[in-house]
């Protein structure tokens, strides 16, 4: 009772939250990449928040199913098929015992997540089922999904209520320039006011150098006072580290818990997905903004994740059209 690989796609791993609380021994958080794709993905099945997911880039891959599940495909457009025919996004899906689903090449977008309504047989390793490739731990063996891998599912779980209305529009990840908000600091008095401003009015590209750890931009030369090496202290999902060389890396999920470049600035967390859900040669630039303004951002993401839920918790327009034909129906009957 579970799922086999058939193609594991370019690089799929099993992900949740992140392994929290282990940084002070060097072990990164890991965990999704879009937090936001992967909410919604256990939101639209009713998951725990933190249920694990497949998590998969630029290629999908191509799995059968030995039992009967519910699914919900969310992140980039990876076009999704079914049995040969075009399967929904952002739609809780019923999925029979052999049907094959296939991912294709990204369309829109970079990562792409899965959710399982029976839940993935994962063990818990530090309080996580995510994968770190660097330890090798968590996941599926601490690795990467390969072809003819088999994981299977935790419980049965085959009925959700309000099936039909169990889908959101599709997030299309808009493929212009996309701007990231960011509260500046820890270290962004170690550049200079030039330096500061070419950061906050330069446009930047993504460069092929981008990975689970970090983003690393091309673009204007940011300035520092007295070069950028500091010592080494913790940092966090988003960090915007300035090298010598000028150019800015974002840390992303895989990051290293300490480094010894300063930190220009911070993106908030309600914008890591648009970093990246980014390609090569996209283009971004950076809006500064302050700790109370990230937080209110914050907020009005639960609040939407709220508001998706009464949406998928109440009866479809056909289910409500069908409810009004019956008492008509029954009415006559009665008459």
């Amino acid at each position: 009772m579970g799922i086999r690989i058939i193609k594991a796609g370019m690089m799929t791993t099993v992900q949740d939250l992140g392994r929290t609380g282990y940084q002070s021994q060097g072990f990164p958080v890991s965990g999704v990449m879009d937090r936001r794709s992967f909410t919604i993905a256990n939101l639209l099945i009713d998951n725990p928040e933190n249920e694990a997911v497949l998590e998969f880039t630029l290629i999908g891959p191509t799995l059968e199913f030995t039992a009967d599940t519910i699914v919900a495909i969310t992140g980039g457009d990876f076009q999704p098929v079914l049995n040969g025919n075009p399967a929904p996004m952002y739609t809780a899906i019923y999925v029979h015992k052999g049907d094959v689903l296939k991912l294709g090449s990204a369309n829109t977008g970079s990562y792409g997540y899965i959710s399982f309504s029976c839940y993935l047989q994962i063990p818990v390793v530090m309080g996580s089922r995510c994968t770190n490739m660097k330890c090798s731990i968590g996941g599926f063996k601490g690795r990467k999904l390969q072809d003819g891998d088999y994981i299977g599912f935790r419980i049965k779980r085959r009925y959700l209520p309000f099936f039909l209305s169990r889908k959101l529009d599709l997030d299309e990840f808009n493929q212009e320039e996309a701007t990231l908000r960011v509260v500046m600091g820890p270290q962004d008095d170690r550049f200079t006011k030039e330096g500061i401003s070419t950061f906050l009015g330069s446009e930047y590209t993504v460069t092929s150098d981008f990975d689970r750890m970090g983003c690393r931009l091309d673009g204007p030369f940011i300035a520092s006072k007295n070069g950028s090496d500091i010592i080494s202290d913790g940092i966090c999902l988003g960090s915007v580290q300035v090298p010598s060389h000028g150019k800015p890396i974002i840390l992303l999920s895989d990051r290293q818990t300490t480094g010894g470049y300063a930190k220009i600035a911070t993106v908030v967390s309600v914008d890591i997905p648009k970093l990246v859900q980014r390609k090569t040669d996209h283009k971004i630039r950076f809006k500064a903004i302050s700790v109370q303004e990230a937080q209110a951002l914050y907020r009005k993401e639960i609040e939407e994740f709220n508001e998706m839920r009464k949406t998928i918790h109440r009866p479809c327009k056909e289910v409500l059209e069908c409810r009004q034909t019956a008492r008509r129906v029954r009415r006559l009957f009665e008459s």
